[in-house]
């Protein structure tokens, strides 16, 4: 399947509330080519940190716990701003606001590049968190307004497929450009790349209706300090425990403003996080599986980036190379995604990819001091990569599954959120588990239990994501038929 076998069943974004209108006739292939290179470009940034670490470290001299801020200011403010980014764009119109993603997004990755000093560095990520926050879910918005029927759904494989591979292949980046020019190119390259595509939003999309109404200022402070407070927690207990003061709080705080969310949604008239999208079994045992699924894909990708390097002394560029088996068949099988969706049930695709993924972490948890790259590493890679290019798509389709246009936003914005939560809870307890690992072992034997100790805690966040599969979204008639509509009013 390639991008030009896409074919709109509308002429321009369609909204189904008052006052909507369609655009003029666009080129599909381009509309769905800007929104695609856009998310890759931020899913990049979420892993092509990891092989430069070292080389960050070294360069700006920075400590070991100012080195984990280097990922975690991005992480805390994309994970704390999602929502308030998704349902701006329902308000502004989703154009303007993915435009203004972008300008932040590259001018941030500009000011990276150019850091001298690691302070500086990580205010910078922290900006380009803001940026991340407004292009992920708006980007999913703009496939929901833009595609119908079969049209959408292959559009949505090509998103599912590109949130598969960009972790990878920012490994892969990220380590061939911190071995041959700098680590600083690795954030460079964002800029040119920002910059076509914002001159190319503007030339190939019309802007989506503005809403009229109020703004959720309650519920926008409530899900942004209240989800930044828990991601915040999590990463901190990494380094100083569940236990410590500083942790505690911020998870008390997170809580409270949580709950204070869901109430005031539940009164609010044009809420942020519309309680209605929960009613959907659907929907929720998606959000569920996506935060389960990437907290022990996170882990991943860390945890084994640490294995090539520190385990089987692999170079940053070797290291990204390493992970080639996996994204090739990711790639191949995401791709291959509607033409087996015509063949089987989006149930029956989520299980096997399930299965599939749980299968290589675990063999990957094996892991010795004395096992070789192609038996210990490259075939469970294998698994992970069929699994992964299984799992995207169908989970992607239930969390917009029968969401009205005018919430489009909003249920997109639900989709990432659980994706960078997932990431940040996932990373921070694997982190917590796997501390004191290995410790007076010394060497590879120690990386490599330290390493199957968090893997082994990865495959159970997977097992208990296959039990929400099997329980909660298998039962579903809509989510058995392997079908997604077109966007209609929510029927709850």
């Amino acid at each position: 399947m390639t991008v030009r076998g896409i074919r709109s069943a509308a002429s321009g974004p369609k909204t189904t509330g008052a006052g909507s209108e369609a655009s003029g006739p666009r080129a599909t292939a381009a509309i769905l080519a800007i929104i695609l290179i856009s998310y890759f470009m931020v899913l990049l940034d979420n892993s092509v940190i990891f092989t430069g670490l070292s080389s960050i470290r070294d360069g700006l001299g920075l400590t070991p716990t100012a080195l984990s801020w280097v990922q975690d200011a991005y992480t805390l403010v994309f994970g704390g701003l999602l929502l308030l980014g998704a349902r701006a764009g329902d308000l502004v119109g989703r154009r303007r606001l993915f435009t203004a993603g972008l300008a932040i997004f590259g001018g941030a990755s500009l000011l990276i590049g150019l850091a001298p000093s690691g302070e500086f560095m990580i205010a910078a990520r922290a900006l380009q968190g803001v940026g991340a926050a407004v292009v992920a879910p708006t980007s999913l918005a703009l496939i929901a307004a833009y595609f119908e029927g079969e049209a959408r759904k292959k559009a949505v494989a090509w998103y599912a497929a590109t949130a598969g591979i960009g972790a990878s292949l920012g490994l892969l980046v990220g380590g061939a450009l911190t071995d041959l020019v700098s680590w600083r190119a690795a954030f460079l390259i964002n800029v040119p790349i920002a910059i076509a595509m914002i001159v190319g939003a503007r030339l190939v999309l019309t802007e989506t209706p503005r809403r009229r109404g109020n703004f959720d200022v309650i519920g926008a402070a409530c899900a942004t300090l209240g989800m930044g407070a828990l991601v915040f927690a999590v990463i901190e207990s990494a380094e100083y425990g569940w236990t410590s003061s500083r942790v505690i709080v911020a998870l008390a705080v997170g809580v409270v403003l949580l709950t204070v969310l869901v109430a005031n949604e539940s009164r609010a008239r044009q809420p942020i996080m519309p309680l209605r999208l929960f009613r959907s079994r659907e929907r929720s045992g998606a959000y569920a599986v996506r935060f389960l699924y990437l907290g022990a894909m996170i882990g991943f990708f860390y945890f084994t980036t640490q294995l090539l390097q520190d385990g089987l002394g692999f170079t940053p560029f070797q290291a990204g190379l390493a992970f080639l088996p996996m994204t090739a068949v990711n790639f191949a099988v995401a791709l291959a995604i509607p033409r087996l969706s015509r063949r089987h049930s989006n149930s029956l695709l989520l299980f096997a990819g399930m299965i599939g993924s749980l299968a290589g972490m675990f063999w990957l948890s094996r892991v010795g001091p004395g096992d070789t790259y192609l038996s210990a590493v490259a075939l469970p890679m294998v698994l992970i990569g069929a699994g992964q290019g299984l799992v995207f798509a169908p989970l992607t389709n239930a969390g917009i599954a029968g969401v009205d246009a005018s919430d489009a936003g909003a249920a997109s914005g639900l989709l990432n959120t659980a994706h960078q939560l997932g990431m940040a809870f996932g990373l921070g307890i694997l982190v917590a588990i796997s501390a004191d690992a290995g410790d007076g072992l010394g060497g590879a034997a120690s990386v490599t239990h330290r390493v199957g100790v968090a893997l082994t805690g990865g495959s159970i966040l997977l097992a208990v994501a296959l039990a929400v599969v099997i329980l909660v979204l298998m039962p579903t008639a809509r989510f058995r038929v392997g079908r997604i509509r077109p966007p209609v009013r929510d029927e709850a």
